[in-house]
C-alpha cells in the first residue's frame, strides 16, 4: 500500500496562488455582510445568526461542494490565514478591553471569583462526557472554555488551525452561536424561578463570554426579579467584561492546559482512532467493536476503512506556512473590505483603524519572539488594554480610529476562511457529528450553575 504524502505537503506554491483562495474569501464575506444579520424569534428567546456564521456556511458549502472541487492547497492556504486572522481580532477585542479597565480594577472579589467557575464548570463536567462520547483530541478546545471569540486565538497559536483541537473550538462556537442564547434563556429562566439564588450571583453567573448569551440570560433573571434589574444589567455587564479579560489569560496559562491534561488522563491507554469505525459504519452496535468474534467477513473492510481515515486527517493536517507580510496583505483588504460594508461606506478612519492593528499585532509578534516564554496573543492583548485604556496619553486619538472597524466584521473574516478550510476536515467533523449537543449543553449548563454557586458564596462573605 502507497502512503499519500503528497497531498500533506500541498500548499500554494507562490504568493500569487493565495490569491483566488483571498478573493473567494472576500467575495463571500462582501455578500454575507450585505445580508445582515437574521433574527428568529422562538418563543422561549431568539436565535441570531450574524454575518460571520454566514460566512461560515457558505465557505464550507464552497469548500465540499463536487462542482467545482476546492483544492486542498487552497483550502490549507485558507488554514493558514485563519491562524493569522485570530491575532488581528484579539487586538480588535484588546481595543474593547481598554477602556473598561477601570471597571474591572473596582470590581469586588465576588465579582472576580466567579471567573473560576466558568473555567472550572467546562473542565470538570463537559469535558469528561466528550471524553465518554469519545470526541478525540477535539474534547480539549471545545471543554475548555466558553469564552467564544478568544479560543480560537488560544486553540490556533498552540494546536494549529488544522488541528483537531482547534476542530473542537469551532464546533462549539457554530453550537453556541445558533442555540447557547435560546438555552441559557431556558435554563436562567428554570434556575430563577427556584427562587434560592440571589438575582445577583445569577447576573454574575450569567457573564459567561458571550454576549448574546449574557444577554438573553439577565433578561430571564430581569423576569424573575423586575425590582432588581438596573443591579442586574450592570452586574452581568461586568461579569461578562471580566471573563472576557481575564479569559485571555486565565485561558492560556490554565485552562487550556488544565484541559489538556485532564483529557490525556482520562485517555490514558486510549486509541483516539480506535471509534472510527464504529462511526463510519453507522448499522454497528456499540458494543460491537470489542465483543464479536474476530472472523467477520467485513473485518478486513472496517481495517481500511480505519486505514484509509487516518491517511485522509493525516494529509489535511498537514499545515503551510505563509509569509508574514502576505498574510497581513491579504487580511486587511479583506478587512477592509468587511469593514467599510458594514459601516456604510469606505473612510480613513477605516484604514487608519487598520494600520493600528496591523501595527499592534506586529509589536506583538516582535515581543513574543523576544521574550520567547510569553505567547504573542498575551502581548497583543496587554499592549492593546493598556493603549485604548485612560492611562494611556493617546488613547483618545486611537480609539475612534479602532472602533471605526467593526469588531464582528473581523470575526466574519476568519470564520469564512474557517468555512473555506473545511472541506479537507468533514471526515473528523463527522466523528464530532451530534455530540456536541450534549457537550454544549453541559458545558453552558456546568458553567452558569458553578459560577453561580460561587457567586452566592462570596456575595455572603463580601456583599
Amino acid at each position: 500500500m502507497t502512503t499519500h504524502t503528497a497531498p500533506a505537503k500541498a500548499g500554494p506554491k507562490s504568493p500569487l496562488q493565495t490569491l483566488p483562495i483571498a478573493a473567494l474569501a472576500l467575495v463571500i464575506a462582501l455578500v454575507v455582510q450585505l445580508i445582515g444579520q437574521l433574527d428568529i424569534d422562538l418563543g422561549v428567546g431568539s436565535v441570531i445568526i450574524f454575518p460571520m456564521v454566514w460566512g461560515l456556511l457558505l465557505g464550507l458549502l464552497v469548500s465540499v461542494q463536487k462542482v467545482r472541487p476546492l483544492g486542498l492547497d487552497l483550502q490549507k492556504a485558507a488554514a493558514a490565514l485563519v491562524g493569522v486572522a485570530v491575532m488581528l481580532l484579539v487586538a480588535r477585542l484588546a481595543f474593547n478591553i481598554g477602556p473598561s479597565l477601570p471597571t474591572l480594577v473596582k470590581a469586588g472579589p465576588a465579582l472576580l471569583l466567579q471567573e473560576v467557575g466558568h473555567l472550572l464548570g467546562t473542565i470538570a463536567l463537559a469535558l469528561p462526557l466528550a471524553v465518554l462520547l469519545r470526541m478525540g483530541k477535539a474534547t480539549v478546545g471545545a471543554t475548555f472554555s466558553l469564552d467564544r471569540e478568544p479560543s480560537f486565538a488560544m486553540v490556533s497559536e498552540k494546536y494549529g488551525p488544522d488541528s483537531d483541537q482547534y476542530r473542537g473550538v469551532l464546533a462549539m462556537y457554530v453550537f453556541g452561536t445558533l442555540f447557547g442564547a435560546v438555552f441559557i434563556t431556558l435554563l436562567t429562566s428554570v434556575v430563577a424561578n427556584w427562587r434560592i439564588f440571589d438575582p445577583l450571583a445569577m447576573a454574575m453567573g450569567a457573564g459567561v463570554g458571550s454576549g448574546s448569551m449574557m444577554a438573553a440570560s439577565s433578561a430571564s433573571i430581569v423576569a424573575a426579579h423586575p425590582a432588581d434589574q438596573e443591579a442586574i444589567l450592570g452586574t452581568a455587564a461586568v461579569s461578562n467584561l471580566i471573563t472576557t479579560v481575564l479569559g485571555v489569560y486565565i485561558g492560556i496559562y490554565i485552562a487550556l492546559p488544565l484541559a489538556d491534561r485532564v483529557y490525556r488522563f482520562l485517555t490514558r491507554g486510549q486509541d483516539d482512532g480506535a471509534a472510527v469505525v464504529a462511526t463510519a459504519e453507522p448499522g454497528t452496535g456499540a458494543g460491537a467493536s470489542a465483543t464479536t468474534a474476530p472472523a467477520r467477513p467485513q473485518e478486513a473492510d472496517d481495517v481500511a476503512v480505519n486505514r484509509a481515515f487516518r491517511e485522509q486527517v493525516a494529509a489535511a493536517s498537514a499545515e503551510v506556512k505563509l509569509p508574514l507580510w502576505l498574510s497581513l496583505g491579504v487580511l486587511t483588504v479583506l478587512g477592509i473590505g468587511a469593514a467599510s460594508v458594514s459601516a456604510g461606506a469606505l473612510s480613513w478612519q477605516i484604514i487608519g483603524g487598520y494600520a493600528i492593528l496591523l501595527a499592534l499585532v506586529s509589536l506583538g509578534l516582535v515581543l513574543a519572539r523576544a521574550t520567547r516564554k510569553i505567547s504573542p496573543i498575551v502581548w497583543i492583548t496587554t499592549v492593546g488594554a493598556y493603549v485604548s485604556s485612560p492611562w494611556f496619553f493617546g488613547a483618545e486619538a486611537i480609539n475612534p480610529l479602532v472602533n471605526s472597524v467593526d469588531f464582528l466584521s473581523i470575526a466574519t473574516i476568519m470564520l469564512t476562511l474557517a468555512g473555506l478550510s473545511l472541506g479537507k476536515d468533514v471526515p473528523l467533523l463527522r466523528r464530532i457529528g451530534w455530540k456536541i449537543v450534549p457537550v454544549g449543553l453541559v458545558a453552558i449548563t456546568a458553567s452558569f450553575l458553578l459560577s453561580t454557586l460561587i457567586a452566592e458564596f462570596t456575595l455572603g462573605l463580601w456583599g
